[in-house]
């Protein structure tokens, strides 16, 4: 037996011992769950387990050694959890998982025939977005900002909101996130698009007329470097891409030129001077479709939610234990500011997962329990090819 072969037969002589020891103290916890149902207590005790993981981490001598115990024992008692609720099993007293059910209850099916409506004119990537999700036919209008959008689909003016919420080059779109946090919509689907950004002016026009270039902010970073080598350019930023083509289209301006799509150039009747020039071509925008109501589609494998935390050490990387005890892929993690309220935050979390799955209400009770003001933002079927 050589000497790795004797290391391994050691481990696996330990586990023998640790196995049994393991299911004798889920059988204790067991106990402790019946308890707890006999006498209407919550199955979480938040000081009983700091207490619990204080008592074990001290039990390593090797202060480098405490944060492994730590996060053995932070699984072992989110599983001693999961045991407890299936005892237990609670019900509609944790605040976020009763808005989740309501939510549930309010659900509704797709729309057929669609109104949708976006950020920007004709020919932004966000109409793109939504003839690629709903189809080319859907019928679709541009508002001035983001906020016009979410107004739109509160008053009922749409059945739908196609919204970018992050890039791949320049990360996420913050002005979203927080209107998804103030708005109580859901979102029921999500498309990729493809971003290659040209510098288009009117025809005729050449590289060395150029004095002044329009775009979305999002835009003039996504093309920096190539901006960077024409130093005496103008950069002016605008509402969207789209509509930097529409208005050196309307202000016939010979010595203006914008960056936008080819469909928005093409739209405009306007001329490709270059394309693609963002620097990174494999960029790609994440837009989201947007409803007034849950909806649970066919091939939903992707779950959305927003909550805050306490204030206080470990609160995330606890709530993050959730995901890892079953087996759950957290895919995107966002933090924005609360507004007046100084140095807190508010999270957005995508997972995947179906929500009707077995097993998952006791995920959305522990998520509810470990945090405030939980709202699940949807579930819905993660773009692919």
């Amino acid at each position: 037996m050589s000497e790795l072969e004797q290391y391994r037969a050691r481990i696996d002589a330990i586990d023998r011992q640790i196995v049994p020891l393991f299911l004798e103290r889920m059988a204790v916890t067991g106990k402790v769950g019946e308890y707890k149902k006999e006498n209407g207590l919550p199955v979480l005790d938040s000081s009983r387990e700091k207490e619990v993981l204080a008592a074990k981490t001290a039990l390593a001598a090797d202060p480098s050694e405490r944060a492994d115990v730590a996060s053995l024992y932070e699984s072992i008692l989110a599983i001693s959890r999961r045991q407890q609720r299936k005892v237990v099993r609670e019900g509609t007293e944790d605040p976020g998982y009763a808005q989740w059910l309501k939510t549930y209850e309010q659900r509704r099916e797709p729309v057929p025939g669609p109104r949708v409506v976006y950020q920007g004119e004709p020919g932004a990537y966000s109409e793109e977005a939504a003839a690629g999700f709903f189809g080319e036919g859907v019928e679709s209008r541009g508002l001035a900002w983001f906020d016009d959008v979410f107004q739109a689909l509160f008053r009922g003016e749409a059945d739908y909101a196609m919204l970018p919420i992050e890039n791949s080059s320049t990360g996420s779109i913050r002005q979203v996130y927080d209107l998804l946090a103030r708005y109580d919509f859901s979102l029921v689907g999500e498309w990729q698009v493809k971003v290659e950004h040209c510098l288009a002016a009117l025809p005729g026009v050449e590289m060395e007329d150029i004095q002044t270039v329009y775009s979305h902010e999002q835009g003039l970073m996504q093309c920096d470097k190539f901006l960077d080598s024409h130093r005496a350019w103008a950069r002016v930023p605008t509402l969207d891409t789209a509509g930097s083509a529409k208005q050196v289209k309307e202000t016939g301006d010979r010595t203006a030129a914008a960056i936008c799509s080819r469909r928005a150039a093409r739209l405009y009747g306007l001329h490709i001077l270059a394309c693609p020039i963002n620097h990174n071509t494999a960029n790609f925008t994440r837009f989201v479709a947007v409803s007034p109501a849950l909806e649970l589609r066919q091939g939903r494998d992707k779950i959305a939610a927003v909550f805050t935390l306490p204030h206080q050490t470990g609160s995330l990387h606890e709530i993050l234990t959730v995901f890892a005890v079953h087996g759950l892929n957290l895919q995107k993690l966002e933090s924005r500011p609360i507004p007046d309220r100084g140095w807190e935050y508010r999270f957005f979390v995508e997972f995947t997962g179906d929500l009707t799955a077995p097993g998952m209400e006791g995920v959305l009770h522990e998520l509810s329990q470990l945090s405030a003001d939980l709202r699940i933002l949807g579930n819905f079927k993660g773009y692919g090819p």
